[in-house]
């Protein structure tokens, strides 16, 4: 493969034509899928006033100027999460969106900071019916493209094979050795007890981690390498503490109903029983951009008229899917930017 030349010469083209192809296969299919499940394709405007609120999210910022010249502060949205949720208050039902969202300090293989993600929502239906959407794409994606694998770096897995459903606690247990649960209260997390287990564990930590920056290392280090190798993944019931837009588990207030879908190491979707409690959902995003000022010096606004629709806004469940990775894995390409017509500037491939 070509991979000195620049991604618009004829050879380097020729050589990813064949993922794009797929990548357009794939999409086709999902919109039948959607459509033939009575859903509602939307757009999303880009344009928010708040790009998302949690800490380690970060967006593009920039200004809209008015006609009198007046500047307003905008931001690039980091997941059409919040207009969906106002679609959902407004009265649909059924609703995806193949948005383009952005993304900054996006650094690892598979993130790229200009992407698309398929985000849809379920409202009036329980949690289980967005898990089995996702596990359904992965086939879909897979015979779309021609194949009935997912293949990543050399390792392939039957698209079709049956989910393994593991809580997040018992991930933590078995791949590292870790009682999460002992370390979590309903609202808050004891750092020092996951600190003295990770050093046990002999997992670096630095004095200044907090009990969040403790978990994403065992979740980064010994947790996701281990998820979806031989059939897909459900990593279920992530702590609270965890799952700022996310209501609690009826059965253990401790955690919530998030899941992440991991192919492969490869986390493709995260999805939620929404929260719909505006009270409880600003208190969570409060504590959410005091994190962030504290570790980056900078917050975002909240956007108040997401949290009035929230007091509107029917049970529902959704799930935010990166796109670009699902192609990745359903084609087989080698690289990301294999799977993007025009990977974004300062990209190279």
């Amino acid at each position: 493969m070509v991979t000195s030349s620049p991604w618009w010469s004829p050879a380097r083209h020729a050589d990813r034509r064949p993922f794009l192809i797929a990548r357009n296969r794939i999409k086709a299919a999902i919109r039948r899928h959607f459509d033939a499940d009575g859903f509602t394709e939307v757009e999303c405007a880009a344009l928010q006033i708040s790009p998302g609120n949690e800490t380690h999210l970060h967006a593009f910022a920039t200004e809209q100027i008015g006609r009198d010249g007046a500047r307003t502060e905008l931001y690039l949205h980091t997941s059409p999460e919040f207009a969906s949720k106002k679609l959902l208050a407004a009265g649909e039902q059924r609703i995806f969106d193949f948005a383009r969202v952005f993304r900054n300090r996006e650094h690892a293989a598979v993130n790229v900071p200009e992407f698309t993600m398929l985000e849809w929502y379920r409202a009036n239906e329980p949690y289980d019916a967005v898990i089995a959407d996702s596990i359904k794409l992965l086939s879909l994606a897979a015979q779309a493209a021609g194949t009935t694998t997912l293949t990543y770096r050399g390792r392939s897995i039957d698209a079709g094979a049956h989910p393994e459903r593991l809580t997040v606690a018992a991930a933590f247990e078995r791949f590292a050795g870790i009682r999460l649960l002992e370390t979590l209260n309903t609202d808050t997390a004891d750092r020092d007890a996951l600190a003295s287990q990770a050093k046990r564990a002999s997992i670096t930590i630095a004095d200044d981690d907090t009990w969040s920056d403790i978990f994403s290392r065992i979740l980064s280090e010994r947790v996701e390498p281990n998820l979806g190798v031989n059939a897909p993944t459900i990593l279920d019931e992530y702590p609270r503490v965890e799952a700022a837009l996310a209501r609690a588990c009826s059965h253990d207030p401790r955690v919530a109903e998030r899941f992440e879908l991991y192919v492969l190491g490869v986390e493709l979707a995260n999805g939620f029983g929404e929260l719909t409690d505006p009270v409880e959902q600003r208190k969570r995003f409060e504590h959410e951009m005091s994190e962030k000022h504290r570790i980056y010096g900078e917050r975002y606004p909240l956007d108040e008229d997401f949290l009035a629709a929230l007091a509107h806004m029917p049970p529902a469940s959704g799930v935010a899917l990166g796109f670009d990775r699902l192609a990745m894995l359903a084609s087989a390409a080698p690289r990301i930017e294999d799977v993007l017509w025009t990977p974004p500037a300062g990209r190279t491939t």
